[in-house]
């Protein structure tokens, strides 16, 4: 799908939003700076019946039309349009692609039949965003390629099963879209369209021209072909209630919710599946798509959990849902999945409590945001400084910490301080264990010590961090400390300096 006029259509759209009369509608261009001349990026049908053309200054669009109404381009805006009209297509299919800064690609394989034919499909989908005042060429081709081509360069609905080739052979070199250079250069050389270029040998275009334009070729006739790579992950399973009248209450959104969240449900269970991941799309009559994404911290097809976050989520909302004029479909989908089989309940009631607690962090994320509630995963790393880091509790992946035995000393503190503290101790030997140490103007006398810990840097991080030695001390009172020697003795420092890394409970 092609928007020609997407920038002057967007601009006419929000300045008519109020009415659909467009019959008035002013001459309209819209401009951006090139080499320090402002020219016309985009205009609207009205400027072309005028004469004018996109790539013309707007000092000659003005001596030729001085009615014209000028506009400054903004590809943010457009961008987010384009998205908009993106979304909106997701009641066709899944599968939707942003094709440069005016098209989309949509795989309709396997929707088709959902509508009748391809040609039907089609139609509606430029009624639909004719109605909502975006001028719009579809092509229905078997490659990416040659739809993309045919939309733009010719006016072909549908491209029956086989016959790409056949159409595309009679388009322009311009329809490869090669860089400016080549494009002049083939028209030099008299080879005016793809048919020209087509019925050559392949390996003196390729080493002229450079291998892109064989691969072009290859891909517009489908031996070879692009995928479409969706710009949302296409949901594992989906379940959707079309409305042939527009809903707005909220009772009704709930209960349509919660009827695709069971069947979504039975699904699962008949592959032994549970969803991580679960997405409710409300589709606007008016075009406007709304998602809202709940997580799990395990993997559940339980209805009624699933339902329950979702209400959590909906009355947390900074920006409400809004139905406008109604919402006329509701898809309910599954984003991520794993293995779900039924468990048995351990006599000590700990998978009880773990469920639990597994349920806590799932209400609290889709209250608070994914961002807000969040749990330390273990780094698989000997370094302290970097031994943990925060991840969001829902669906936190990583490496856990290890179980210790009962009678089994921890080896390092739960307490770490966010700099170590420089503190001066007393030794019997350079590289042996301090026999007391000052922290805080308060000496510790050092009654037992277990050591060394040799923890080398991480060179590639920091090639100049000196080695580490770590003790476990214990001072006469019985406090425990976690101490280390900054550098080897001779080797990396002349005088190690001795720093208090943590504190043992």
């Amino acid at each position: 799908m092609w928007f020609p006029l997407l920038a002057t259509d967007r601009l006419l759209r929000q300045s008519l939003r109020r009415t659909d009369d467009r019959r008035d509608e002013p001459a309209l261009v819209v401009t951006e700076k090139i080499k320090g001349a402002l020219r016309l990026s985009a205009i609207n049908g009205k400027a072309i019946r005028l004469g004018l053309s996109r790539g013309m200054t707007l000092a000659d669009a003005r001596a030729r039309s001085p009615e014209i109404v000028v506009r400054e381009q903004d590809l943010t805006e457009d961008a987010r349009v384009l998205h908009c009209l993106a979304d909106d297509c997701e009641r066709f299919s899944p599968v939707v692609a942003i094709d440069g800064a005016d098209g989309l690609l949509i795989d309709i394989t396997g929707c088709v039949h959902l509508f009748g034919d391809e040609a039907v499909l089609r139609q509606r989908l430029c009624e639909r965003f004719q109605r909502f005042g975006f001028h719009v060429r579809a092509t229905v081709g078997g490659t990416p390629d040659a739809a993309r081509a045919l939309a733009r360069y010719a006016r072909i609905a549908v491209v029956a099963e086989g016959e790409d080739e056949i159409h595309t052979r009679r388009l322009p070199v311009a329809a490869l879209e090669l860089p400016e250079e080549a494009r002049i250069a083939l028209l030099r050389a008299g080879l005016k369209t793809i048919d020209d270029l087509a019925s050559r040998p392949s390996l003196p275009l390729s080493a002229r021209f450079g291998e892109d334009l064989a691969l072009r070729l290859r891909r517009m006739f489908g031996p070879e072909t692009r995928p479409v790579t969706p710009r949302r992950i296409t949901p594992v399973c989906a379940m959707e209630q079309r409305f042939a009248e527009p809903i707005a209450r909220i009772e009704d959104i709930e209960a349509t919710l919660e009827k695709l969240i069971a069947q979504a449900a039975e699904v699962l269970a008949q592959r032994r599946e549970g969803g991580r991941r679960f997405e409710a799309s409300f589709f606007r009559s008016d075009g406007a798509v709304r998602h809202l994404v709940v997580e799990t911290g395990r993997p559940t097809r339980d209805p009624q959990a699933v339902m329950r976050l979702y209400r959590e989520r909906m009355d947390t909302l900074a920006d409400p849902i809004d139905p406008g004029f109604g919402f006329d479909m509701i898809r309910m989908s599954a984003l991520i999945l794993e293995p779900l089989a039924p468990v048995q309940v351990s006599l000590d009631g700990r998978l009880v409590e773990q469920g639990e607690v597994t349920d806590l962090v799932d209400r609290l994320t889709a209250r608070f945001g994914r961002e807000r509630v969040l749990r330390f995963i273990r780094n698989d790393t000997h370094d302290p400084d970097r031994a943990a880091r925060l991840e969001p509790a829902a669906g936190a992946g990583g490496a856990y910490w290890p179980a210790l035995e009962a009678a089994e000393a921890p080896a390092r503190p739960i307490q770490l301080f966010d700099s170590p503290q420089l503190i001066e101790t007393i030794s019997d030997v350079p590289d042996g264990a301090p026999r007391m140490f000052m922290w805080r103007r308060v000496n510790h006398r050092i009654v037992r010590a277990e050591g060394p810990e040799r923890i080398a840097p991480e060179w590639w991080r920091n090639p100049e961090a000196p080695t580490r030695d770590y003790f476990r001390v214990e001072d006469e009172e019985g406090r425990r400390f976690w101490l280390f020697r900054a550098g080897l003795y001779d080797r990396e420092r002349p005088d190690p300096r001795w720093y208090l890394h943590g504190l043992f409970a």
